[in-house]
């Protein structure tokens, strides 16, 4: 029989993806781990693999269409030894279906599908309304959910695949579905009583003249990146907490670390420095190390170091994972490493999902200091500023010496301020005696 191709989740937090390239075209033979096609997300570009083996029988979506919606169809194989179920599923309306999905009538198919099972069978049907309105339903459910003047995207499906089936459409009628699809759209009109008005007037309703700006469109990267820090900044009660660090000694100490290694190609950054620093601190202060969760606190088990890079469209955070088990020159190697992959858009999902906190250095931008936005689920993220030579106070004399502010933001859930300020006064020797980061 026919077997279904759906567009992957390659991440537990993707909703939709860019299919960017197929690596096959309709009658191909494909076995189990061939590459056939490439997936962008809104962080990297990844491959999918073949789960089966067998025929490519269609492709349903063209190379290049972005949107497409985790689970919808995208493709068929022919195995072996099907049975003649087949060609009702490859009929017209399922291979037309991609076409169907931008357009706005798409939900229409609802209203007529009460008729359509009664010819071919329920799986093309159901094929049908994957691809054109890319929710995952069965034909009972959505007549049910007509019926009823329920929204099937405000519907949670616990079927295969997060399929809507006849007792989800139950279960939102006695729970107030039709409610529940309100909000969804009102938060975004009532979130805040000032930016709520603003977020539906156009620029030339709020006075700025038309032609006066080029407008360029988001892409997957930005819109979740909006998205998320909306999300954290609003929902996480933050605050942040900074101190001024003394670096002269860590320069110096940098020095003989890359004179040492230089034989080796190795040349250690004092971000490089300041992330084995953390990941100390960190296994000091396990309380700072944690995670927010509905069911309790999370204690990590490692100092899982999420490091800001900067990319084109956005931003991403690449991962030294146990970090505090790493030396100075084997962090310098992954983070360049990383940071490489990470502006081609070649990290893999497990290489940037995740971590236990979060390092942001606009140091060499020269920016002095700033406070960053948590990047959840981690509780806490800490922002470093540029060092430069300050006038300070040493035994009642005035001296100089190079400063580094650096700004601990943190998730009052989980790290209040007396474990903030615990961990920055484990920190804080780290960086100003390098000596003890061996100790």
């Amino acid at each position: 029989m026919s077997i279904d191709i759906l567009m992957p989740a390659l991440s537990p937090t993707m909703e939709e993806g860019t299919l960017a390239k197929w690596h096959v075209k309709v009658g191909d033979t494909v076995k189990a781990g061939d590459v056939i096609a490439e997936i962008e997300t809104d962080k990297a570009t990844m491959e999918v693999e073949a789960v089966d083996e067998g025929v490519v029988e269609a492709i349903l979506v063209d190379a290049g269409t972005e949107n497409v919606k985790v689970n919808a169809l995208i493709a068929k194989l022919a195995g072996e030894g099907e049975s003649p179920a087949p060609p009702p599923a490859k009929a017209a309306p399922a291979a037309e279906a991609p076409k169907a999905a931008p357009a706005p009538a798409a939900p229409v198919q609802v209203a007529g599908e009460t008729a359509a099972p009664a010819k071919p069978a329920p799986a093309a049907a159901q094929s049908t309304a994957q691809a054109g309105d890319r929710v995952f339903a069965s034909p009972l459910a959505r007549r049910l959910a007509s019926a009823a003047n329920l929204d099937l995207k405000a519907i949670a499906g616990t079927g295969p695949h997060g399929r809507v089936v006849k007792a989800d459409v139950e279960a939102a009628q006695k729970g107030g579905a039709t409610a529940k699809a309100a909000p969804a759209s009102a938060p975004a009109a009532g979130s805040t009583a000032a930016a709520a008005p603003r977020a539906h007037l156009s620029l030339e309703q709020q006075g700025i003249p038309a032609g006066s700006y080029d407008l360029v469109p988001l892409d997957g990267m930005r819109k979740t990146i909006a998205r998320r820090l909306t999300d954290s900044f609003r929902d996480v009660p933050h605050f942040p907490l900074t101190i001024d660090l003394e670096i002269d000694a860590l320069l110096a100490a940098r020095g003989k670390i890359n004179s040492l290694l230089a034989d080796q190609g190795v040349k250690v950054s004092v971000n490089d420095i300041i992330i084995k620093a953390v990941a100390v601190a960190l296994k000091r202060v396990p309380e700072a190390n944690a995670s927010y969760t509905p069911e309790g606190i999370a204690m990590h088990h490692h100092a899982d170091i999420a490091v800001a890079v900067a990319i084109d469209g956005g931003l991403i955070t690449p991962i030294v994972r146990a970090a505090e088990t790493k030396g100075l020159a084997q962090i310098s190697a992954e983070v360049k490493d990383l940071a490489a992959r990470a502006k081609s858009k070649k990290l893999k999902p497990e290489e940037f999902q995740g971590g236990t906190f979060s390092v942001s250095n606009l140091g060499m931008f020269g920016i002095k200091a700033f406070a960053s936005i948590i990047n959840e689920p981690q509780g806490a993220i800490m922002s470093v500023g540029a060092g430069e030579q300050r006038a300070v106070v040493k035994d009642g004399q005035l001296a100089v010496a190079t400063v580094m502010t650096v700004t601990l933001t943190c998730d009052h859930r989980v790290v209040d301020g007396a474990i903030g300020a615990k961990f920055l006064a484990a920190f804080k020797p780290l960086i100003e005696e390098p000596l003890t980061l061996i100790v």
